[in-house]
């Protein structure tokens, strides 16, 4: 399901958008907080440049609205349906997701914007070798 050449690939891996061959992020855990925003400057593999151009990724905050909305929605079906909580308990199993997987979010937030405006190319790291 999640092989090269498809974009949930990219997104969910956090690898080069175009050749798919490596990590965008100098650390890939995105725990580590140090290095949260660190990235390559290009792909050793096709050269690809990620930030297009200063303050590229201020466009993946407005991503990152939407995929928080759907991790605040996931606590709070899997907290009131699945678990039977109250209102208050829901609330802070929704903080406590956000909170939680912050960092998951902003990575996830950046791959995703960044693949908007990169297609795979299987033959971008042979030529670029």
């Amino acid at each position: 399901m999640l092989k090269k050449g498809n974009k949930l690939y990219s997104i969910l891996t956090g690898s080069c958008p175009k050749c798919h061959e490596e990590s965008m992020y100098i650390a890939k855990n995105p725990y580590k907080y140090g290095h949260l925003f660190k990235m390559h400057e290009r792909c050793s593999h096709c050269n690809t440049k990620y930030k297009i151009e200063p303050s590229f990724f201020y466009g993946a905050m407005y991503v990152s609205y939407g995929v928080g909305i759907a991790f605040a929605v996931a606590a709070f079906v899997i907290a009131k349906v699945f678990l039977g909580a109250g209102l208050i308990t829901s609330f802070i199993a929704i903080v406590a997701t956000m909170i939680g997987f912050m960092p998951v979010i902003i990575r996830l937030s950046r791959n995703i914007w960044i693949n908007f405006f990169f297609k795979y190319d299987p033959n971008a790291a042979e030529v670029n070798s």
